[in-house]
């Protein structure tokens, strides 16, 4: 997080205008799409560190600040409806500073000393939703929305099992609950279960889950997904007769309404702290996710006072729980072979929630680090996702080791074909020397060969290609090209019955059909892309693009590497003497250009044509970028940066002129900083582009 002690107004105008930016497209990923692509400490980063800018820096806060807003506007597919009272957010802490910060600052404003009680409330990670009752029938649902405006979900709320259609009792003419529609664990994991095995969306964590399965145009589909739903608070009501949040929520329970029975009543600040320890430490054996805990003024009298700030009540707050690590048992150390033949060692884990997502396995990177960390079977381990998002194995908690369990020794050979797994000199990792005859490696270059920046086939995904090679329908690059003429055979004598993808599970005629368009569409290809999908050991999309730029079509090309002719890439400019020999000898393996030549038969491989913006202001710059980017792929934005004239290189450097940044940046952001290389954010960068 930047440190904005010391940040001048200038940069701090530049930072307010990339957090507006930078989290409106969060909200619309969150709210509107169910696809988060930030997880939670980053999204709450961002907006901490747009309160401090703006505190700090009070006239520069932006008419389209996050501080203003709520949520995202809804989508253009639901209809809309207006909320008389808004759903508000709340403002987030995340120690116990900041809580001492909130209770002081609320006794300050009430001018008292005395101890305030609280409500506090398990965080549900769910999707938010109101409810309106008119003489106690249910008459219509809303998301949250922008906070305004939200979007009606009535029929899906009525799809849930146990959500109420009518109330009896002493009910106010007009009464609008509200709360948070979830999915269990359980559930989540019978849905993704579910969906693999029917080829369709893998949800990331129950949130998305529940999020997507209640905001279905379709109300059949939210039926068939098991929902869950509590209410925490009311909205629009004609009569409020409770004189507490605590009875309020003991009112809709007898109403028939579910409330979390985690809720407790806090007399004071050590309550509070307690209460929040303890749910933090148990949340891993609750049966839904949360990500923290709301604490809430319990008097109403108390919040009619303290009333609200722009976006947020005064008398309420999140306490968000830290990036969270887990315990749990490493069970077993199973190798995967990937393409290029390499190794890698994978936890299999007891599975353990780690902020919202069930982890059972985790990566060990190799085997240096399984000695470093003397990581054993058995072991108990504290489990953390690398930025919120890849789980790695932080630490072995010896202590809990028995005797019995012995020292783990990487395999010298494939545990796939029984190849040797040669470890070379200078080199971290150890590779099956099987090559293709490695049905592993094969299906990984396979996987490689129709993925996004290659010939991007849709309906190829990595679990259709893995049964079509298990079951010989396509083993071969070649095989996916004929695979249409295979299904449809011209007489009875040709047919195969294994063939007819129609009778598959999980496929029609429908899914078939759009599969051969994806097919027949992509046999055009870019000379850089079909480089590329090659899968040539440490060939990625920048070399692939200087290849294609220096020897224009593929025929020149595959005659020169076939001679041998390794100083013509090592004139490269950006290509080194041990790239040039993996790509000489890739096309001096004879089954390589078997497979080539029967490929040149089927498709069309476009001569390089890129027209270079020379004008761009990255023209002739030397670029390194480093950290995840969120608004391109790192392909993506590789390709950007040759097509404006710039140099991508691996590595940061005194000739580096620019250092792209994104999210965790590491090492080479460091190293600029100490060459003093400039260093620009993504969104920066995407300005500079055309």
């Amino acid at each position: 997080m930047i440190d904005i002690r010391n940040i001048d107004e200038d940069e701090a105008k530049k930072q307010l205008e990339f957090l507006s930016k930078e989290i409106e497209k969060a909200d619309i990923a969150y709210y509107q799409n169910d696809d988060p692509y930030l997880d939670d400490a980053k999204y709450d980063e961002l907006r901490h560190l747009n309160s401090a800018l703006e505190a700090k820096f009070p006239h520069l806060v932006r008419d389209d600040s996050p501080s203003k807003r709520i949520g995202a506007k809804v989508k253009s597919e639901f209809k809309k409806i207006e909320l008389n009272v808004p759903m508000l957010s709340l403002a987030d802490i995340f120690n116990d500073g900041e809580l001492h910060d909130f209770i002081t600052g609320i006794k300050r404003f009430l001018n008292s000393s005395e101890d305030i009680e609280f409500s506090a409330e398990p965080k549900m990670d769910g999707l938010s939703f109101s409810a309106m009752y008119k003489n106690g029938v249910f008459v219509k649902g809303s998301t949250r929305g922008d906070g305004k405006i939200g979007e009606e979900i009535t029929e899906n709320l009525k799809a849930i099992k146990g959500f109420p259609l009518y109330i009896k009792g002493d009910v106010p003419l007009t009464f609008e609950v509200r709360g948070e529609v979830f999915m269990s664990k359980a559930d989540f994991l019978k849905l993704n279960e579910k969906n693999e095995k029917e080829n369709k969306k893998i949800f990331a964590n129950p949130r998305n889950a529940a999020a997507g399965s209640l905001r279905q145009l379709d109300a059949r589909i939210t039926e068939q997904r098991n929902l869950s739903f509590i209410v925490y608070t009311w909205g629009d009501v004609s009569d409020i007769f409770w004189n507490t949040q605590d009875e309020f929520l003991k009112y809709v329970e007898k109403l028939g309404f579910p409330v979390n029975i985690y809720n407790k009543i806090c007399k004071n600040e050590n309550d509070l702290l307690v209460s929040f320890k303890n749910l933090m430490e148990n949340r891993a054996n609750l049966p839904y996710d949360i990500d923290g805990i709301v604490y809430k003024v319990n008097s109403l009298e108390l919040q009619k006072r303290l009333g609200f700030l722009t976006r947020t009540p005064r008398w309420a707050v999140a306490h968000k729980f830290p990036a969270e690590k887990a315990i749990t048992k490493l069970n077993n150390i199973r190798i995967q072979v990937g393409r290029t033949g390499a190794l890698t060692p994978v936890a299999d884990l007891e599975p353990v929630n780690v902020g919202g997502v069930l982890i059972s396995h985790a990566t060990l990177h190799n085997e240096d680090e399984i000695k470093r960390k003397d990581i054993r079977i058995g072991d108990m381990v504290v489990i953390q996702r690398a930025g919120d998002v890849i789980p790695q194995v932080v630490e072995v908690l010896k202590d809990k080791r028995t005797r019995d369990m012995e020292e783990f020794k990487f395999p010298e050979f494939c545990p796939l074909c029984g190849a040797h797994a040669v470890r070379e000199e200078d080199e971290a990792v150890r590779r099956c020397t099987g090559g293709l005859t490695c049905p592993q490696q094969a299906v990984e270059r396979l996987k490689h060969f129709v993925s996004r920046d290659a010939f991007n086939i849709e309906g190829l995904g990595d679990k259709v290609i893995e049964d079509f090679y298990k079951d010989k329908i396509i083993t071969t690059p070649y095989d996916i090209f004929t695979l249409e003429k295979r299904n449809k055979p011209q007489d009875l004598f040709s047919f195969d019955e294994s063939l007819n993808l129609e009778n598959r599970d999980g496929w029609g005629s429908k899914s078939v059909t759009k599969l051969f368009e994806a097919i027949n569409k992509s046999k055009k290809i870019t000379l850089q892309k079909f480089i590329y999908a090659l899968g040539i050991r440490q060939v990625g999309i920048a070399t692939a693009y200087l290849i294609a730029k220096h020897y224009h079509n593929f025929t020149d090309f595959m005659e020169a590497m076939i001679k041998k002719n390794i100083s013509l890439l090592i004139n490269i400019d950006g290509i080194g003497p041990q790239v040039a020999s993996d790509i000489v000898e890739f096309f001096n393996e004879e089954h390589n250009i078997d497979v080539i030549k029967k490929l040149l038969d089927v498709i069309k491989i476009d001569d390089f044509d890129e027209i270079i913006n020379e004008d761009s202001l990255l023209s002739g710059k030397t670029i390194v970028f480093t950290g995840t980017l969120t608004m391109f792929t790192r392909s993506e934005a590789k390709s950007k940066a040759l097509s404006n004239g710039a140099k991508v290189s691996g590595s940061v450097s005194g000739s580096t002129d620019f250092v792209v940044a994104g999210e965790n940046a590491g090492s080479k952001l460091k190293k600029a900083e100490e060459l003093g290389i400039k260093v620009i954010s993504e969104d920066e960068f995407s300005k500079m582009i055309f």
